[in-house]
């Protein structure tokens, strides 16, 4: 019994490990928009399940999952770059731009997929292509965990490499400094819209490859899939920055996708104390507050 106990426990942190590692990339995303660029941008409810619903339609097509994520990528980037193209050409507020991007997605999101729901049991993901590839097509599904913590690893550590050495680019840097101080950085000749477009691109195109994996590691992709997602993201920004502090770009996307990690982990502590699934907007709630809470209540513990 307490052998079967271990394993179970063993296998719930791996499965958590690699649910926190997928979802690290929405955190990378929100990160760019709700830090970098102080834009509370809500088209992430919608390119989240964007990327789900394109990588799942060409894979069910016949598409390499490979081109299929890729994709989904440049789906998101596409549908940031539109929020921006609405809120900086048109001059509408950030919020209102994004609900109607968000809005938009939902019915393109059903147009791509045909249909509520798409399953992708028995088609090809990158999930099960990696572990047949590791080990040679027949496993435990221990080792095929494994095999997936492996790869959601690797391709968070991509992006995480990809972004940090371009937001250290003049380009990247001049992205970053229209969230900080947009009148000067206009003031020194940068397009600043152009700016808002890349990085919104950017942050929607992190998004949307999460809702790919998350579509392929699941083996479906639902057209409600993004609910929440933004508050998920947000909350592991927020748990990161308590947690690991701020500082440089690598600091905040360590913080950011810690804090992932870390909401994941309490979720899964939370549903197998006893917790519903339908309490999982509670336990959010409750883990968002704590996280804006703790820095005050050290400054006072210090003062």
């Amino acid at each position: 019994m307490d052998w079967f106990a271990a394993s179970r426990t063993a296998a719930l942190i791996a499965s958590t490990v690699e649910q926190g590692l997928l979802f690290g990339c929405l955190g990378l995303g929100v990160l760019i928009s709700f830090r970098f660029f102080r834009f509370p941008d809500l088209t992430a409810e919608g390119s989240y399940p964007l990327g789900g619903a394109v990588a799942a339609s060409l894979i069910v097509s016949g598409v390499h999952p490979a081109a299929a994520t890729l994709a989904a990528l440049l789906a998101g980037a596409g549908a940031g770059a539109a929020t921006a193209a609405i809120h900086a050409r048109l001059r509408i507020n950030n919020i209102v731009a994004g609900i109607i991007v968000m809005t938009a997605l939902y019915s393109l999101n059903l147009r791509i997929m045909g249909r509520a729901n798409i399953p992708l049991l028995g088609f090809p993901t990158v999930f099960t292509l990696s572990a047949d590839a590791a080990t040679g097509g027949a496993a435990a599904s221990v080792q095929r965990m494994d095999v997936n913590v492996a790869l959601a690893a690797a391709l968070l550590a991509l992006l995480v490499l990809g972004l940090d050495r371009f937001l250290r680019t003049d380009l990247g840097l001049a992205v970053r400094a229209t969230g900080e101080n947009e009148p000067m950085i206009r003031g020194l000749g940068v397009n600043t819209t152009g700016t808002k477009i890349l990085g919104l691109a950017v942050s929607n195109a992190l998004v949307a490859v999460s809702g790919a994996l998350i579509a392929q590691n699941h083996g479906f992709a639902d057209i409600g899939m993004g609910v929440g997602v933004l508050v998920m993201g947000a909350a592991g920004v927020l748990i990161g920055e308590a947690l690991v502090g701020e500082g440089s770009v690598a600091r905040w996307m360590a913080a950011a996708i810690a804090g992932v990690l870390v909401y994941r982990l309490l979720v899964a502590v939370a549903l197998q104390i006893g917790l519903r699934p339908t309490d999982l907007r509670l336990i959010t709630a409750v883990l968002v507050l704590a996280a804006l809470a703790l820095p005050r209540l050290r400054l006072q513990a210090g003062t």
